[in-house]
């Protein structure tokens, strides 16, 4: 029988701490602000996220028989029709709160994201496009929280660039991955870093105001940044240096929680001072959650 703990691993849920702060991100660039029922937008890409993992398990439930079979649906703790209702559900969940968050705006990103993510885990995982066909559905997720898409061409742009570098990494988990793999990954890191940091979008009134909000904004965006490099680069290094899959799986798990810091250093660059702390618990949470559990698979 099939209990939640089963349904919690099948969709990776402490994982789905990295997506919420993919459409604040979003939703702050160029100065602008989250309100009201835009909050429900962070919810929306948990759904989205969460459905997108029980998917990913659904269609590599052959392979995860040989490689992986402690999964939840190889193991048979997840029966595949139970998962094919959890990926509806999720997605189901995840477009009613974009409309319900974003108007339709939000449900027109939705929709193409939704689309995204299955033609990732069912068309574009295994070939030569799938880094580039998970990094647009990242892309889409800081889009859906942005008033127009052109503010967000930022933010989305550097979050695309590293979760393509992660991806690339993600395929040595198994087999091992290669110095090359790692040092894409790296560059990414690199180009994310840069864009994240390039310029400040935050909005001017007076010039007392402007000043001190903009030096805060830029300390919050500094220490946002150093911790995303922390986050990343320890493992990256290794993995440079010894490709291994143990390696591997640790940088994969290491960039999908630097996420967060990536998120929080592009929402500080608005001057947005709560969305920003807010990113500050969330990490702390996921530093917590894997504290308590340091093996395994998230991605």
């Amino acid at each position: 029988m099939t209990t939640v703990a089963d349904v919690v691993e099948l969709v990776r849920a402490p994982a789905a701490l990295t997506v919420l702060g993919d459409t604040l991100a979003g939703g702050h660039a160029g100065g602008a602000r989250f309100t009201g029922r835009q909050w429900l937008l962070p919810l929306a890409s948990v759904c989205l996220y969460s459905g997108g993992m029980a998917l990913n398990d659904l269609a590599d439930r052959e392979l995860d028989a040989v490689e992986r079979p402690e999964r939840p649906i190889p193991s048979g703790r997840v029966a595949p029709r139970t998962a094919r209702a959890i990926v509806g559900g999720c997605f189901g969940a995840g477009l009613a709160l974009a409309a319900a968050g974003g108007g339709r705006r939000g449900f027109g990103v939705a929709v193409p994201l939704v689309a995204a993510i299955v033609l990732y885990n069912t068309v574009a995982k295994s070939t030569p496009l799938g880094p580039v066909s998970m990094a647009a559905c990242r892309g889409l997720d800081v889009v859906m929280g942005a008033a127009s898409p052109g503010r967000a061409l930022v933010p989305a742009t550097v979050m695309a660039v590293h979760t393509f570098g992660v991806t690339v990494q993600s395929r040595g988990e198994v087999h091992g991955g290669s110095p090359a793999a790692a040092a894409t990954s790296l560059a990414a890191t690199a180009v994310a870093t840069a864009g994240a940091l390039a310029g400040s979008s935050a909005p001017s009134s007076s010039r007392a105001q402007s000043t001190g909000r903009a030096i805060g904004a830029a300390l919050a965006t500094a220490t946002a940044a150093a911790g995303y490099l922390a986050s990343t680069l320890p493992t990256q290094l290794r993995t440079l240096d010894e490709p291994s899959a143990a390696n591997a799986r640790a940088a994969t798990r290491a960039g999908i929680g630097a996420m967060i810091p990536l998120q929080a250093t592009l929402t500080a660059r608005s001057g947005a001072v709560l969305p920003t702390a807010l990113l500050a618990g969330v990490e702390l949470a996921r530093r917590a959650l894997a504290a308590r559990k340091r093996g395994g698979d998230v991605t």
